[in-house]
């Protein structure tokens, strides 16, 4: 086994640089080095495998190290640093530049009891060796922790996605593009999916390990084993599966975590109103999903076996309003929320549900009368629709604010789909968002401070599937608009209202393009 300092690694690089010295100078400088400071040549040019270099990130008070057992292809780092989360780093990393995808793989496992729980390993791939620098690592706490952490722009909080498996054996983190996901697994299982962001990375990158002791004053030890570095050539879209994935993510974006993933296609997912379960369609039908895992359980919905990704419940939550296409077109239909035989509200079709009023007696929708899309009430008992909007092109996606004076609702009648809103009425129609995006599907949040939706790339037309998109939020009352998250998703990511009760969490969908 071989053992090199940080101090050796940091200092090599600098040797092995000087301009206009041939090829053999070097070889014989790199061994005169090797004689004064008594480390075997052959041992100096093996000491880090497949990495290039290694260094102490950020403020470091113990200096770390790497030992590497070439026959096993095992990498023990020793590491310190007081932390990598909010806008600096502190930790030992082993490392190699880059260019293009990347899939990353190894066995983890951080050694002894003592210490932070916080302490942690992993893959990390970064822009720079800098402490504030962008990056985006797969690790593992010592409490057994697993998650994405990611830092979108140089001195951003970090964030991260959770995952639902606990103390795993295994981590994958995958470079496609802008897009990084992470897997894991327990020892002989199935690589699972802990989740996507998008984050932007310039080439090259630095990818490696890292060690970080969640402590300026100790040490931590982490074995990685079985590491492998593959280049794999992108899947074609038109080949590819989808694969979609449920996550939850909290209102300050710090949190984000995966709940439920599937290999087929789901939507628009909703919030109960007791906080205690999602819902979302697939394949026409509506399924219930537990926050803890397992397997969704599907509702009955009697004869509406084609609803799409619009649908949601009442402000009591004793009603589900689903949107059902009984032959070509859809319509508007309401069933208790346990489940039973739907009842027609909107005979005029297309007609697609949004949003209900906060007392429960009138729903919002968008429908198409006449070759236009515009907003349309109704009251939950049926009857006659009210037309609210009449500017040309489409008009969508309208929610109620929780105060019941505005229906907040996206609209291109500016050429560009942008947030607007107005009274219940009708009556003072007026622009919210005013940018270089485009925005749908306005949500406001149950507590009233806070309005989510979803931006495209301005050059996107309409709100189709598989597209680089972000969740973006700002203050009801007005403000700047900030990104939640970045993902890769559209259509069915967050068409209908998806906030917890309390306010405090979003549920959304992300996807995932598959490899055939």
């Amino acid at each position: 086994m071989i053992r090199i300092n940080t101090a050796l690694e940091v200092w090599k690089p600098r040797v092995l640089k000087p301009s206009g010295l041939s090829a053999a100078g070097m070889a014989f400088l790199v061994l005169l080095v090797c004689v004064i400071v008594e480390v075997p040549y052959a041992a100096w040019l093996s000491s880090l495998g497949d990495f290039e270099g290694q260094t102490d990130v950020g403020e470091i008070r113990i200096p770390g190290s790497v030992e590497f057992d070439p026959a096993r292809r095992e990498y023990t780092l020793t590491g310190s640093g007081a932390n990598m989360w909010d806008a600096t780093d502190a930790f030992h990393y082993v490392w190699r530049r880059v260019s293009g995808d990347v899939t990353l793989t190894t066995g983890l496992k951080v050694l002894g009891t003592e210490g932070n729980e916080h302490r942690k390993g992993g893959w990390v791939i970064r822009q720079s060796l800098g402490p504030s620098s962008v990056y985006v690592g797969g690790v593992i706490h010592g409490n057994g922790l697993t998650s994405v952490q990611y830092r979108e722009r140089e001195g951003d909080p970090t964030k991260e996605i959770r995952s639902a498996l606990s103390a795993p054996q295994t981590i994958r983190l995958a470079r496609r593009g802008d897009t990084f996901t992470m897997w894991n697994a327990r020892s002989g299982e199935q690589l699972q999916e802990v989740g996507s962001v998008k984050v932007g990375l310039h080439d090259p990158v630095y990818i490696g390990l890292a060690a970080c002791a969640h402590d300026a004053e100790a040490i931590v030890r982490v074995r990685f084993s079985h590491v492998s570095i593959e280049r794999p050539q992108a899947a074609s879209r038109e080949n590819a599966r989808i694969e979609s994935n449920l996550e939850i993510i909290s209102v300050d974006g710090r949190e984000r975590r995966v709940v439920y993933r599937a290999r087929h296609l789901f939507e628009a997912p909703n919030w109960s109103r007791d906080g205690k379960h999602l819902l979302f369609n697939s394949d026409g039908r509506i399924y219930i999903p537990s926050l803890s895992g397992g397997e969704p359980r599907s509702l009955d919905t009697g004869s509406a076996t084609n609803c799409n990704n619009d649908h949601g419940l009442s402000p009591d939550g004793k009603l589900l309003a689903v949107s059902h296409a009984p032959k070509e077109q859809s319509l508007i239909y309401m069933l208790p929320s346990t489940g039973g035989e739907p009842r027609l509200v909107t005979p005029l079709g297309p007609s697609y549900w949004h949003g209900w009023s906060p007392d429960g007696r009138t729903l919002a929708y968008c429908a198409e009368r006449g070759g236009n899309y515009d907003i349309y009430t109704i009251p939950v008992e049926g009857g006659a629709e009210k037309r609210m909007t009449n500017a040309p092109g489409l008009d969508d996606g309208p929610d109620y604010s929780p105060d019941g004076k505005y229906i907040y609702f996206n609209s291109e009648r500016t050429g560009l789909m942008q947030i607007w809103r107005m009274k219940v009425d009708g009556s003072t129609q007026e622009q919210v968002t005013n940018d270089d995006y485009a925005d749908w599907f306005p949500h406001p949040s149950p507590d009233g401070k806070w309005l989510v939706f979803l931006s495209y790339d301005k050059s996107v037309k309409g709100h189709p599937p598989n597209k680089h998109v972000m969740l973006r939020i700002m203050p009801l009352a007005g403000g700047k608009a900030r990104v939640l998250a970045k993902l890769f998703g559209g259509q069915g990511t967050i068409n209908v209202p998806s906030w917890s009760p309390d306010s405090e969490r979003l549920v959304f969908v992300s996807y995932y393009l598959i490899e055939p």
